[in-house]
């Protein structure tokens, strides 16, 4: 099998899956118990939040513990908008927003906010100065996309960052839920305020993420009931989720330093080898752009067909993000970039991972030769 869906989930360490297991089955207790099968958990779930805390270069006061990416960013943007509703309703995102923030800020549309959504260029990136001229004195929130989901494409968010620092009222949040372990991210440095991470993107369990909240930023919590997590994240914390996820996050930056090298030469082969195949359109640039993302249209061929064809052959690729890949039409984000409708409806990511070899590259490039050829003759 060769597996190039990373972007939409990884294959989780085995020894995450161990760590599991062994914590539900040892440490199962309520970490908010008094007792003192409660009080094991909760050192464990402490452990795991300062392990966390120093891969990210935070405070353990700044890590709360969600399920995902999708919870995670909810709570980065409802909590910010309706914590400072009083302050100011504008709110600031891209058009090439993964559907979990896309649709969220539509949904606060519909309560009253104004939102201003930036273009995309062809490059896939915003225009730093279009973000200027978009803050007003009622813009409580900025949300940008660290790594697209479907391109690539990494924002400047560093950039968008020392801008921000000019205006202290604003908040910063920056989903990077693609970028841990292939693209480094300097939380304090690029004045981010929170950044939203999720465990199965990096090998480790479906149903575990963090949220960064920079110390003395309020949010207005979307779960209440109790006291955890800071009381932004009401509910029993899963401990041996939490605890596998700072395992994997740990195991993913390790293999980073020996494998990011590698994952740009492989990304670099396929982007080469499928842009000399007739009918095949490169919508990643060739620049500023992630290790593992590269997606291409085959114009004129339905995605859903060709994913098919080459799952024949063993090989597994995807049409978009996961969230968003059983929606009919072209995609959002490649429109953004001014790809047209058509290519933008026959776009098809490959995603790789540390696992993936130049050998499985090479493999399928020549699958995607012939599933072309194969269904172009069937076409006519």
């Amino acid at each position: 099998m060769i597996y190039f869906d990373n972007s939409a989930t990884t294959r989780p360490y085995e020894e995450v899956v161990q760590t599991f297991a062994s914590v539900s089955r040892q440490f199962f207790a309520n970490p908010s118990s008094l007792h003192s099968k409660g009080g094991e958990a909760e050192r464990l779930l402490n452990k795991a939040r300062q392990n966390i805390a120093s891969y990210l270069g935070a405070e353990p006061s700044e890590v709360i513990f969600t399920s995902g990416g999708t919870e995670g960013n909810n709570i980065a943007i409802k909590g910010t908008a309706l914590a400072h509703k009083e302050r100011g309703m504008h709110l600031i995102t891209t058009m090439a927003e993964h559907a979990s923030v896309y649709e969220t800020f539509h949904y606060l549309e519909t309560i009253g906010y104004s939102v201003t959504y930036l273009p995309v260029y062809p490059n896939g990136q915003i225009s730093l100065e279009d973000l200027e001229k978009s803050i007003t004195n009622q813009t409580t929130l900025v949300s940008i996309l660290h790594v697209n989901n479907e391109t690539g494409v990494i924002q400047p968010v560093e950039d968008i960052g020392k801008i921000l620092a000019a205006h202290p009222k604003i908040v910063y949040h920056v989903d990077h839920v693609q970028g841990v372990g292939k693209v480094p991210l300097g939380l304090k440095g690029a004045n981010i305020d929170l950044c939203t991470i999720s465990g199965h993107k990096f090998h480790g369990l479906k149903g575990t993420g963090a949220l960064f909240v920079r110390n003395g930023i309020t949010l207005s919590p979307l779960f209440t009931g109790g006291e955890q997590e800071g009381r932004v994240r009401a509910g029993t914390e899963n401990v041996a989720g939490i605890v596998s996820l700072a395992k994997a996050m740990r195991m993913t930056l390790d293999e980073a330093k020996e494998k990011r090298e590698m994952l740009q030469e492989i990304q670099a082969y396929l982007m080469d080898a499928l842009s000399s195949v007739e009918g095949i359109k490169i919508n990643t640039p060739v620049n500023g752009t992630a290790p593992h993302i590269l997606n291409f249209s085959v114009e004129g061929i339905k995605p859903e067909v060709f994913i098919h064809t080459l799952e024949e052959k063993d090989i597994f690729v995807s049409t978009r993000s996961a969230c968003s890949s059983k929606k009919a039409g072209p995609s959002r984000v490649l429109l953004s970039m001014g790809v047209n409708e058509s290519l933008a409806s026959s776009a098809i990511r490959i995603s790789l991972s540390f696992d993936n070899t130049i050998n499985e590259a090479e493999m399928a490039v020549n699958a995607i030769k012939s599933a072309v050829k194969n269904l172009r003759e069937v076409m006519r």
